[in-house]
Order: C-alpha cells, then structure tokens, then sequence
C-alpha cells in the first residue's frame, strides 16, 4: 500500500482493496450457500440438519477467527510505521495461537457436541445428520484458522488479490466434493447433508496448503522472511494479540451468535419452519459480505493511515466506506423486496417452503440495511485498534435488547417464528447507532492526541 493525497486516490485505493476481499467472501459464503442449497436439494431432514449444525459452528468459528484477525491491525499499523522486520515474529505467534484455539474447539466439541443436539427438540435424523456434519467438519478445524492466520497477514500487507485467488480456487472443490459425498455420484458414498461436512473439511486443507506456497514463493511475503524462521511461542506476544484479537472475537460472536441461538430457539417449531428460517438467513448472510467486506478494507486501510499519523486520511477513508456500504444496502433491499420468490426457489422445490422463505426475506432487508452501518463502523475502529467499547455494545444491542425483544414477539404475541426477526432487526438498529457514536469519539480522541504531538514537537 501507498500514502495517498486526493480524495480520487482514495476511491481507487479503497476499491482496489475492496474488490478482491468482496470476490474472497462471497466466494466463502458460497461455500455455505452450496452447502445448504445441496444438502436442501437431498432432502428436508438434510436441510434441517445442516441448519442446525451450521447454527451451532458458525459463531464458535467466527467468533474464534475474530481473535485471529486481531493480527490484521497489528500487521497494517507495523507497516505504516516502517517497522517491517517484526512482521513475521507476529504471524509465527499468530499461527501457534490458531493451533491453541484449533485444540480448544476440538475437545470441547468432543465433550459438549452430544449433550447440546441431545438438549434440543429435535426430531432424530435431523440430529443424525447435524452430529455427523459437525464431527466430519472438525477434520478441518486446524487448517481453517491456520488460513485465518494466513489470510489475516496476506490481507494486512495491501495484497488481497491473493486471498481472492485462493478461494476462488477453493468454491470449485468443495462444491465438485459437495455433488460427489452429497448425491453419491461416480461411485462415492451417498452421504447426504453429511457430505456436505466431509467436502468442507476438505475445503480447508486445500485452501490452507495453497496460502503457505505463496507465502513462501510470492512477494512481498518472502521479502518479509514469513514463516522463514522458528520462533518460539511468546506469551508476552500471544497477550498482545489476544488484547485486540478477543474483543474483535466476541464482538463477531455477539452478532453471529445471536442468529445461531433465534434459529435453536426455533427448533420447537416445524422443520419446515427450521428450513425456510435457515435458508433465508443464508441468503441475507450473502448480502452481509458487501458491508464484511468494507469493513475488513477499512480495518486495512485505515490501521495503515493511524500508524502513519495521517489522521485526515483515515477520517476519509472512514467516511468513504461506511457511505459506500449504506448505498450498497439499498440496492440490496430492492433485490429482495422485488426477487425474493425467485431467490426463494433456489433452496427448495416445495411451495410451501418456498413461500415462508420469500416472507422471511421481507424481514431481512431492515436488518441488512442496520448491518450496513454497523459493520463497517466496527472495522474502522478496528483500525484505530479501538475494539474494546464495539464488543459491549454488540452485546448490549444483540443480547441485552435484541434477544429478549424477539423472544417476548415469538412467544407472547401471534408474530411466531417472525417475532424474532423484529427482535433482530431491533438489536442491529441500537447496535448501529451506539457503534456510529463511538466512531465520532474516538476519531476527535486521535485528532487531539495527534495535535498535542504537533504541539510538543
């Protein structure tokens, strides 16, 4: 990356960075959506299972990434201020913490996976499957946050083409493997949902095996000695990542948690009910990549410009980003008010299914329109490395208001399963607001610390 002095610089900068992780996560959630879509088209029990186990992983993975990703500010601030030889010390700690949480997530899933889905009303090959997608997904845990690590560095050094590529190469394989283990074609087992499971594990191994070759063999890793050299774990360097890392964490695992426990707390309902929910939370998942993937650039972009001391450029790139995602979001919301019965078919053939998804979808378009200031908010202060203050207010905004808002429309009021979507939307709403408010502190935090500097100087 280089400093930049217009506005028109910026745009480019910012879309130059923008525009491959965009392609990276929406490949990624393509990943999930042939997943689920797959799995559905095999069956209504796969579909449900896969939901279920999907809900249960998705926050423990993403929430455990988050911690990971806290090496993405480290790496972007190191760099803007010229301290380059230090970056690959910070990945090696970063890839024996990913190997600390990796071994974490696998005993206590062995322990807790059993209990939890017996815990649940759920009626038993949907439990089946869920255990069985879960326990074949484990296989991938170490290589997925390894490529955490991975990509967090690749991302943080401007090179974000890099991860595009990789996961465009990973969409093919785990949607070849999906048609193979789910359907049983070409002589492979008919696993059904399960497969699904198999093929992501895979997935990982893959996209894992092909980020340690450029890290090896491109520039400007190689340059930087990543990986070239062993070093021994660092607690004094773990804590630092950890202090930046867990609050981005829980703040990631507030907000995916909480969609988790609506589609758990929803299991008392029909599978039908179960399958629509879930796929409609796939599809809103999708657009959320738009408002993810701008604030994974501002974390980049705007980490670089703080590190550098060039306060105005991050206000405007902030500025940029935010503005750009609350555009996007409006466009999104036409698609789902104007094509939700033809996103609807995508997931099922049954009518029934597919007109409870479409009625879901309505709901989904206030909540992504709330993500679309609230997500890019939280990766500009991430970029300041202010991550504490965002992780209270996403539980405050999910679980202390939004939470218990649905639950209370769900289970007291004719709303139904609908209830805890208008407790979602509610949440985001509060989350949206209070994280917009921290942004205007800190950023006239940094611009009088920065002054008394100048002053001094």
């Amino acid at each position: 990356m280089k400093p930049t002095t217009s506005f028109g610089q910026k745009i480019i900068q910012f879309f130059h960075i923008l525009f491959p992780i965009l392609i990276t996560q929406i490949a990624l959630s393509a990943i999930a959506f042939f997943d689920t879509n797959m799995s559905g088209r095999f069956g209504t029990a796969d579909l449900a299972g896969v939901a279920i186990g999907t809900s249960l992983w998705i926050p423990i993975q993403t929430g455990l990434s988050g911690i990971l990703i806290g090496l993405t500010p480290i790496v972007s601030q190191l760099l803007g201020k010229r301290r380059d030889g230090e970056v690959a010390y910070k990945v090696m700690q970063g890839i024996w913490l990913s190997l600390i949480v990796s071994l974490l997530v696998l005993v206590l899933g062995a322990l807790a996976l059993g209990p939890v889905l017996s815990f649940m009303d759920l009626e038993p090959s949907v439990r089946s499957i869920a255990f069985r997608f879960l326990g074949a997904l484990s296989f991938g845990v170490i290589p997925l946050f390894g490529y955490t690590v991975l990509r967090s560095c690749i991302d943080a050094t401007g090179q974000t083409r890099v991860s595009m590529f990789i996961t465009l190469i990973a969409l093919p394989v785990n949607v070849g493997l999906n048609y193979l283990l789910i359907f049983g074609h070409w002589g492979f087992p008919r696993m059904g949902g399960v497969g699904a499971g198999v093929a992501s594990a895979i997935t990982y191994w893959v996209i894992f095996g092909v980020a340690l070759l450029f890290i090896f063999l491109a520039e400007p890793f190689k340059n930087l000695g990543i990986l070239r050299k062993f070093h021994a774990l660092s607690p004094a360097a773990i804590k630092e990542q950890l202090l930046i890392g867990v609050p981005i964490g829980f703040s990631i695992f507030f907000e995916t948690a909480v969609f988790s426990t609506v589609t758990l707390l929803m299991s008392r309902f029909d599978t039908m009910t179960i399958a629509a929910h879930q796929a409609a939370i796939n599809f809103a998942s999708m657009l959320y990549m738009i408002p993810l993937s701008i604030c994974m650039s501002l974390t980049i972009l705007v980490g670089f410009e703080a590190g550098s001391g060039r306060l105005k450029d991050a206000r405007q790139y902030s500025l940029l980003g935010i503005g750009s995602a609350a555009s996007m979001s409006l466009v999104t919301a036409l698609v789902l008010l104007f094509a939700g019965s033809h996103v609807a078919g995508l997931y099922s053939t049954d009518p029934k299914v597919i007109a409870l998804i479409k009625h879901f979808l309505i709901y989904a378009i206030f909540f992504q329109i709330s993500d679309a200031i609230a997500t890019p908010t939280q990766g500009v202060l991430r970029g300041y490395k202010d991550v504490n203050p965002a992780f209270i207010i996403c539980f405050v905004a999910y679980w202390i208001i939004g939470l218990p808002t649905g639950y209370v429309l769900a289970e007291h009021t004719d709303l139904g399963a609908y209830g805890y979507w208008i407790g979602l939307i509610t949440g985001l709403a509060i989350g949206a607001v209070l994280l917009l408010s921290r942004l205007f502190k800190v950023q006239h935090r940094f611009a009088a610390q920065y002054s008394g500097t100048q002053t001094e100087n």
